[in-house]
């Protein structure tokens, strides 16, 4: 129990530190709305609960004494934020929250083309994120006692972390929706898209290295 009252600053402070998840969220909150915003968090969500069950397994240990199956996580990771960024970047529409919400009234599966795109776009940026492997390996061994059930501790620690994760993403797609009379302004919304674009690419990069 005092190893685990331990853990949860250091998983708060992991879930908060803004990354990759992040700016998912904020970029696909602001673009296509709250729903979308809720649904890249259950993806992000569904990736950390992957990532417990490979722990539970030993996999997460396998994997990164695997040069070839650690690197194979690391790169594809890396393609897949840099074409993201890469994507947001060069998108040709610039679209105002109230013509998307137009646009929601009149046609449906566009809008839920867009609700699954978020959740897949939570779901693989995770599962492709070579550092929340690490987390798994060396962040969450220090909080472990040997003496109690290893994988129950495991699974524990996976449930904080993602219950952390859902409280804070959720707020923050609140405070998103509050702030989206920003959003209305064209300009905002272009330098949005590139900015986040970039910062995409960025992480992409920094991922790769």
């Amino acid at each position: 129990m005092d190893n685990l009252i331990a853990y949860l600053p250091i998983a708060a402070m992991m879930v908060i530190i803004p990354g990759v998840d992040t700016m998912l969220i904020i970029k696909n909150t602001l673009t296509y709305g709250p729903k979308a915003g809720r649904y890249t968090l259950l993806g992000t969500s569904m990736g950390l609960a992957f990532w417990t069950l490979i722990a539970v397994l030993g996999l997460s240990v396998v994997i990164a004494k695997s040069v070839f199956l650690f690197s194979f996580i690391k790169y594809a990771g890396a393609a897949f934020l840099i074409y993201l960024g890469i994507k947001s970047f060069f998108t040709k529409s610039s679209l105002s929250l109230n013509e998307l919400q137009e646009q929601a009234k009149n046609q449906v599966t566009p809008t839920k083309k867009h609700h699954k795109e978020s959740f897949l776009q939570g779901l693989l940026s995770n599962i492709l994120n070579p550092k929340t492997v690490l987390v798994y390996i060396t962040i969450m061994p220090q909080f472990i006692d040997l003496k109690e059930n290893i994988n129950q501790q495991l699974i524990i620690m996976g449930l904080i972390m993602s219950i952390l994760a859902i409280v804070w993403f959720l707020l923050l797609v609140s405070i998103l929706d509050y702030a989206k009379k920003w959003f209305n302004n064209p300009k905002f919304n272009k330098a949005f898209q590139k900015s986040t674009g970039l910062i995409l690419v960025g992480f992409g990069i920094k991922t790769g290295i």
